[in-house]
């Protein structure tokens, strides 16, 4: 066995099976990285090194906009105004099959459009909107699924805490990435209304139409939507469109969404010294997080790199005589399959050394790559057994609703992720026609 096998099978073996055994991720790759230092950077000086990589890694200015991407769906929540948007959009959609259902995929779709935290709107939805839609007689499938589906597109629809550190860690240019995941997003979006439509059509007892139902007229109806809605989605307008133009980096496009956010709540007096310091809390307690597991991720990509495994692995790779689309499945195929087990930044942190070098050698357009990337770390949000938000949806949900109920829920969102999935690979400009058309 070659030095470099050794060294892949040492980092990226004994990182897995510490994951798989429950060990948290940037503990495990904190470990890994240490015994790596020693063995291939010479020691003591390798894990001097080490510590100095480290400090480097989390003090990139690129990651600036984490934190503000967090902070802006941290206001929304304790404020309150994340309440009346769903208010709002309820008075709008009327006569519709499963109607609820479709509020939540719509309200999800704006949060997606505003908040950085995938978790955050599942859970939020979930507590909100599932009760109300079980005492109507839905069916727990026909509730839980699309609260589930469109907290995972959270991550397609700028702004994207995750997507921004995707594109950190991968090299691919963040600002095009969060571009790149706005057609898929919104194509999904519109995918879920119609199942949910098309599906409660053909079987009206999985949702029941409400005889009692309040239904608003003429200024009532539109008045939370002028009020609220609209001002709320002018934050993503103000966000996008300073980024499609060129106008502001991904950090000043944060950082003037976050003001928007609080001007906002400020203007509709909601934002209490309670609220901010709980937003504050929420968003040290989050960035914290991903930032330390960035550390853990950055030093990981360069021990494999000087120990000569991940170019001793795209050697051997590229030296197969494989596609290039045969090799693009593969590695989309190890990140589903990765997905059913951990989390998606250990998907990041585990795949991105070796993944990253081939997408350069074989010439791959790096968003186009990047955007699938993203549609496999959404799938794995909604795989079982572990999926993230199916136990987010199980924490939420009233005891009625079972984890079989919460499991078949998913299955029909999966099926269009993976559809879409394969949309994208065969037709790249789903991804990448937006982020050409901005340059």
């Amino acid at each position: 066995m070659n030095n470099w096998q050794i060294a892949a099978w040492l980092m990226l073996g004994g990182s897995t099976v510490l994951l798989f055994i429950g060990m948290p991720v940037a503990l495990t790759f904190i470990s890994i990285n240490i015994l790596g230092a020693w063995l291939y950077m010479g020691g003591e000086p390798g894990l001097i090194q080490l510590a100095r990589s480290s400090v480097s890694s989390v003090a990139a200015f690129s990651l600036t906009p984490i934190p503000l991407f967090v902070l802006m769906g941290e206001i929304l929540f304790h404020t309150g105004l994340a309440l009346k948007v769903i208010e709002g959009i309820e008075r709008l959609i009327v006569k519709v099959p499963g109607r609820l259902s479709v509020v939540a995929v719509v309200a999800g779709t704006v949060f997606s459009a505003i908040s950085g935290s995938t978790i955050a709107t599942t859970a939020m939805l979930g507590s909100l909107m599932l009760p109300v839609m079980l005492a109507r007689g839905y069916h727990p499938t026909i509730a839980a699924g699309p609260i589930m589906a469109i907290g995972a597109v959270d991550m397609l629809i700028p702004p994207s805490a995750l997507t921004v550190l995707l594109g950190s860690l991968s090299g691919i240019s963040i600002s095009k990435l969060l571009i790149g995941g706005v057609m898929p997003g919104m194509v999904l979006s519109i995918a879920f209304v119609l199942w949910i439509i098309a599906r409660v059509s053909i079987s009206p007892e999985l949702a029941p139409e409400d005889k009692d139902e309040v239904r608003y007229h003429g200024w009532q109806r539109w008045s939370l939507f002028f009020g609220y809605v609209l001002p709320t989605l002018s934050i993503f307008g103000i966000v996008v469109g300073a980024l499609a133009m060129g106008w502001a980096t991904p950090t000043e496009c944060a950082a003037v969404g976050a003001f928007a956010t609080m001007l906002l709540a400020l203007m509709y007096r909601v934002l209490s010294l309670d609220a901010m310091v709980k937003s504050l809390k929420g968003t040290a307690g989050i960035s914290g997080m991903i930032l330390f597991i960035i550390l853990g991720a950055t030093t990981f990509a360069q021990i494999l790199s000087f120990s000569g495994a991940s170019t001793g692995m795209v050697q051997f790779i590229t030296g197969q005589g494989l596609s290039t689309n045969f090799i693009v499945v593969g590695m989309m195929l190890i990140l589903i399959f990765l997905g059913i087990f951990v989390d998606q930044v250990s998907m990041m942190m585990i795949t991105l050394p070796i993944f990253m070098p081939l997408v350069q050698s074989l010439g791959i357009d790096p968003i186009w790559f990047g955007v699938m990337f993203l549609i496999c770390m959404q799938l794995g949000l909604l795989l079982p057994p572990h999926g993230l938000l199916l136990m987010t949806m199980r924490g939420v949900a009233p005891a009625s609703v079972t984890m079989g109920h919460i499991f078949m829920a998913v299955v029909p969102y999966v099926a269009m992720s993976m559809l879409l999935l394969v949309a994208v690979f065969f037709m790249p400009s789903i991804a990448t026609w937006l982020p050409q058309l901005i340059g």
